[in-house]
């Protein structure tokens, strides 16, 4: 039989071709999908990654929940360009406890992936509350209501358990401590640092909206700021990288 007689059993029965349709689908997504079953990790995992903290979750969030990410990425490509102006390429494993990643698609303001500890706290309540006060020509929208919206700390250890469920790896100490830590990081004269640290390595604990009272809004958006990019040891990173 002939490829063109052949093919015409596909061309003049539409189930066959349906069937083929799918087989060849299926085939497809088995070789894309099965290595992933046996492969421990598809991301390298990084010295100095943990989960965000209580207070750094509630910022992403918020940060999440006002679509900072549609114009500010959060992925430095490995170009000369990029890497000068930004700081170190970005890493599969910064993204490993993000749901969803804030990558993103378009640069309105500058990639946000290394801002951590770039700037003050100060720099950043100004600018979010009024943008042209930093940068005239901003067309940021300011967000001065977060120094007024406070955070409910009870429902914090509920955004850890849905976090865990996806596989963030919450412990059941960290989620029961989840309001404590969240209030001690604001407020360390009155919490347990030292117990968020042990939980948390890296973690700052400082009142991050220079207004005294409950966590705000504004508290937590400015703390998930000033952690990106500050996880990670580059230097350490790239000379295991050149041992390999």
């Amino acid at each position: 039989m002939s490829l063109w007689k052949r093919h015409q059993i596909f061309e003049k029965n539409s189930v066959v071709l349906i069937i083929g349709i799918l087989a060849v689908i299926a085939i497809g997504g088995l070789v894309e999908i099965t290595p992933l079953f046996y492969l421990k990790s598809t991301i390298e995992k990084v010295e100095g990654m943990r989960p965000y903290t209580p207070l750094e979750l509630a910022g992403r969030n918020i940060y999440v929940r006002e679509g900072c990410y549609l114009c500010h990425s959060q992925m430095i490509r490995p170009l000369r360009d990029e890497v000068e102006r930004y700081g170190h390429y970005s890493l599969a494993a910064e993204s490993m406890y993000d749901h969803p990643f804030q990558w993103g698609s378009k640069r309105t303001g500058p990639d946000l992936a290394r801002v951590g500890a770039k700037y003050s706290d100060e720099w950043h309540v100004t600018h979010l509350v009024n943008p042209r006060a930093i940068v005239p020509q901003s067309v940021m929208p300011g967000y001065s209501f977060l120094s007024e919206a406070e955070i409910d700390a009870a429902t914090i250890a509920g955004h850890l358990r849905a976090n865990r469920t996806v596989g963030v790896p919450y412990s059941d100490d960290q989620i029961a401590n989840a309001a404590a830590d969240l209030k001690a990081q604001v407020d360390p004269d009155n919490g347990d640092v030292d117990a968020l640290v042990k939980r948390y390595p890296k973690a700052i604990a400082r009142n991050f909206d220079g207004k005294p009272g409950n966590p705000t809004e504004m508290d937590a958006l400015v703390a998930y700021l000033q952690m990106l990019g500050t996880l990670v040891d580059f230097k350490l990173y790239d000379e295991k990288a050149n041992l390999r």
